[in-house]
């Protein structure tokens, strides 16, 4: 083998691979709230194992993950390769790259997921390295192992530990046998309905129903019950089969209200192997998190300490070579089990970085090149307290389905040391219908948890979103609940707290009324002496007075409100005194909406539009189902002629990475079935036809 070769890379490093604390009065102004870590700079040799230098990295992925891995490498002075689909084109990551190149159609199948396409364009593009992100292809061991014959550096771990952590089965094994806590259940080869159905029996129900090859909350069914197995398991070998492209599952006993905390590991070429502290992702909506912190609340010190070495022993197991994570779940007792290990970097890695002054990507490319891990165990220290919370384009209210369109308005919090956004879009992009709902991710980081959330709360009120559904407000209401702020969290907390966390949008106060009906008379500039505004229902005569101000009556009191508009960073403010008390707001007019922002939170007022323009009723034709959102029919249990009763199901649909049951809304019979199997159905479009009953045509009469 020829012997490796060193090349001299300007990197942003620290003396001798060591990080410096510095007193905070020493740091610039813009560095005393954040975290107070600082890398001092010179210039570094290092060798690949390969023997091969990296100044070149392909990104084989989308969206906010590509454009964080692009920032790490322009900061250490490596080229950055795009690679995008057709619904791409025009994205954020394609123009933060110093070299893009389509990979075809918008279904990640024919593009993100085409091992031979991206391979091409490393070629193509002379990159020695391809960082594959978190989803994709970056737990794929063909694909790890394709870039190796290739000779392509695979800034991952090697196509044996993705193997081996990849198949759960195979995981637990390993596991048990290195000394890591692990939880009863079947991980065998016999995938009969019935092995598995004994097997569940066996272990006692509750019980989860697993993909072998899962992740994500993909292929994750959780079963109360012997009678409703059946279909659990189908419908979790059908989303395992699409997601992963193998159907095989295993089961294990469910931990009732379990915590769900999980370990940051890095392994280098040398056999080194250390933990950056754990984070807990309890807090879930189908099974897949939405806010993350780090650390864990309420672990004492000795729990914390066990975690990381039974993660590192995990790690060691097999070889681990770069980032990954080792899942466990914890129980009211802070006994933890191995649950799985992600063999990647995770969505949620920001608030490792935070609370321990690092970056995790840069550590993947100095590992992939052949470096020790840049700091030992004892090095590496915790500072304060850091969340995340995922905004995603998703309606909570209609059980978080997601959602897709364009970002009419988008601002967000001012990013700083201690406030970071993590996103791939920007004001007037679309939220694609083929790929994950997350918008963005905001971070932050105080001293700790305390004010670290006090900032996570101020920081969500002012990311304001106008062109789709949101879950800023939720998380608004999740972030403020009594037993969130107490750190008693769980995966069952969404459902636990399911009607105080969906309150339904109150009634504006009248103060509000007042302060859209202002914003609406200066944005429209109506300077009439007298009319009627009618908004929410509610009538709102205005009558100008001499002085520049109004008088406005709602029902029957009457208001004197006065103010006016002013611009600041593109955006229009509306500063306005209702009664003698003033406030500062946001003001955006959509269509027939008025929205105001402001440190109390978000308003939507509506401005009614007559009965013969609305849509048309929800129920879709004749009663029967609309498709929930664009996707693809994956499965039809009926045809025309079948009589079905309420709440049994009709299809099955495949869209933004989720499946959906269409169940029958009342019992009928089947007129029409307007969709094939692998068909396209548009949001909103009817699924079905119900044959009109005699019953329904003579209340229609």
């Amino acid at each position: 083998m020829a012997a490796a070769s060193a090349v001299s890379v300007l990197l942003v490093a620290a003396e001798r691979n060591r990080w410096h604390r510095l007193p905070s009065l020493l740091l610039p102004p813009r560095w005393v709230e954040g975290p107070t870590w600082v890398w001092r700079q010179r210039t570094m040799k290092y060798t690949t194992t390969t023997g091969r230098n990296i100044t070149k990295v392909l990104i084989a992925n989308r969206g906010e993950i590509a454009c964080r891995v692009m920032r790490t490498a322009r900061k250490l002075g490596v080229q950055s390769v795009a690679v995008y689909s057709e619904a791409d084109r025009n994205s954020m990551h394609v123009d933060m790259a110093d070299e893009a190149y389509s990979i075809g159609p918008a279904p990640s199948q024919q593009s993100y997921l085409s091992m031979e396409k991206i391979i091409q364009v490393a070629k193509t593009s002379a990159a020695q390295a391809i960082h594959p992100g978190y989803g994709f292809l970056s737990e794929n061991m063909e694909f790890a192992e394709l870039c190796k014959q290739e000779g392509i550096i695979f800034i991952g771990p090697p196509p044996s530990a993705i193997r081996d952590m990849g198949i759960k089965s195979t995981s637990k094994s390993i596991m048990a046998a290195a000394g890591v806590p692990v939880v009863e259940g079947y991980h065998g080869e016999d995938q009969s309905d019935q092995c598995l159905k004994e097997h569940a029996g066996r272990i006692g129900y509750p019980v989860m129903i697993k993909a072998v090859r899962g992740g994500g909350g993909k292929g994750m069914r959780i079963v109360r019950s012997e009678q409703e197995f059946q279909e659990q398991l189908e419908s979790a070998r059908r989303e395992a089969k699409k997601s992963f492209n193998d159907d095989a599952v295993l089961i294990e006993k469910f931990v009732d209200t379990p915590r769900h905390v999980e370990v940051q590991v890095f392994g280098d070429h040398h056999g080194n192997a250390v933990y950056l502290f754990e984070r807990d992702c309890s807090v879930q909506r189908r099974h897949q998190k939405i806010i993350e912190e780090a650390p864990a609340p309420g672990i004492k010190p000795e729990v914390r300490k066990k975690l990381g070495e039974a993660a590192v022993r995990a790690a060691k197991a097999v070889n681990y070579v770069g980032a990954g994570t080792v899942e466990f779940i914890m129980d009211s007792k802070h006994n933890f089990y191995f649950m799985e290990m992600n063999t990647r970097l995770q969505v949620e890695h920001p608030v490792t970085e935070m609370i321990t002054g690092t970056d995790l990507v840069e550590w993947q490319l100095r590992i992939a090149a052949g470096e020790k891990i840049p700091l030992s165990q004892e090095e590496i220290t915790l500072q304060g307290h850091a969340f995340e919370a995922r905004i995603y384009a998703e309606d909570p209210s209609n059980n978080f389905m997601p959602g897709a369109g364009p970002l009419v308005h988008l601002s967000t919090p001012r990013a700083d040391p201690s406030t970071r956004i993590e996103t791939g879009v920007r004001q007037g992009d679309e939220v694609s219908v083929h790929y994950d709902p997350m918008i963005a991710k905001l971070v932050v980081w105080a001293a700790d948890r305390q004010a670290a959330l006090t900032k996570l709360r101020y920081s969500l009120r002012q990311y304001n979103i106008i062109g789709l559904h949101t879950n800023i407000d939720f998380l608004l209401n999740l972030s403020g609940h009594p037993e969130f702020e107490a750190g008693n969290v769980h995966t069952d907390f969404i459902p636990q707290h399911h009607k105080e966390l969906l309150l339904s949008r109150k009634a504006a106060a009248k103060e509000s009324l007042c302060q859209a009906a202002l914003g609406l008379i200066l944005k429209e500039k109506a300077m009439t002496d007298a009319f009627t505004l009618q908004a929410h229902d509610v009538a709102i005569a205005v009558t100008y007075n001499h002085d520049g101000s109004y008088s406005m009556q709602i029902e029957d009191k009457t208001f004197q409100v006065l103010g006016d508009l002013y611009s600041e960073e593109d955006c229009t403010y509306l500063k306005c005194s209702v009664n003698g008390v003033a406030s500062k707001a946001k003001l955006i007019i959509l269509e027939n909406t008025i929205y105001l922002f402001s440190k109390e939170g978000s308003i939507e007022i509506d401005i009614p539009v007559p009965k013969y323009l609305s849509s048309v009723s929800s129920e879709g034709t004749q009663g029967g189902p609309l498709a929930p959102m664009t996707g693809t029919i994956e499965k039809v249990f009926v045809k025309a002629g079948d009589k079905v009763k309420a709440g049994d199901s009709l299809m099955v649909m495949i869209a933004m990475k989720m499946e959906h049951t269409i169940k029958a809304p009342k019992d009928g019979t089947i007129k029409k079935v307007f969709y094939r199997e692998g068909a396209q159905a548009n949001r909103h479009t009817p699924l079905v036809e119900f044959e009109e009953e005699e019953s329904d045509k003579r209340e229609s009469e």
